[in-house]
């Protein structure tokens, strides 16, 4: 029983003081507290929904630029298919001595295309009489050379053409060998 009684007896806590009601002051301090509480939960609200609002503008902006993000690209086509149909109407309606004012005609249409894509970020890969880099170009074939190095490109098939840094087709190329060893003959 000892061992009881003094079990309980270092257990008990003190019982807590009543709280006395709180002053005037304090009550006023508390609702201002609280009001501005409510008042920052509904700022907070706000600026939580305009940024969502935010997000679903930006998504939908994004999604119209990639809709459109070829519009400067193609204003500067558009000329040249005008030329090219300009053009074939002239094929039709040519003379005999019009065939050197026809190639001339397309010449200028060709440089004027080229030079639209050039605008747009295209660059032309030649391989000609390069070593044969294989991030660049696609090889075909190999053919024997003594005059061209081994892995050298002795032949350009296709251009490669890329945008910017990033390639859009590789050049495809005809690759350089060394000549296979003629049998000695006794």
């Amino acid at each position: 029983m000892s061992d009881e009684s003094t079990n309980t007896e270092t257990n008990t806590a003190p019982a807590p003081e009543p709280l006395a009601p709180p002053s005037a002051a304090e009550l006023e301090e508390l609702r201002a507290k609280a009001a501005k509480a409510d008042e920052h939960w509904d700022r907070l609200l706000r600026q939580a929904a305009e940024f969502e609002n935010y997000k679903k503008r930006a998504a939908r902006d994004r999604q119209e630029d990639i809709r459109y993000a070829n519009r400067g690209l193609l204003e500067k086509l558009v000329p040249v298919l005008d030329n090219f149909e300009m053009a074939l109407a002239a094929t039709n309606n040519a003379q005999a001595g019009s065939a050197d004012a026809l190639k001339a005609g397309v010449n200028m249409i060709h440089g004027q295309f080229r030079s639209a894509l050039l605008e747009a970020g295209l660059e032309e890969l030649d391989a000609t009489g390069k070593v044969f880099d294989p991030n660049w170009q696609e090889a075909v074939s190999h053919q024997e050379s003594a005059e061209v190095p081994e892995g050298q490109v002795l032949q350009q098939l296709r251009k490669g053409y890329k945008l910017r840094d990033r390639l859009l087709r590789p050049a495809t190329v005809i690759v350089a060998k060394k000549p296979a060893a003629e049998p000695v003959t006794p």
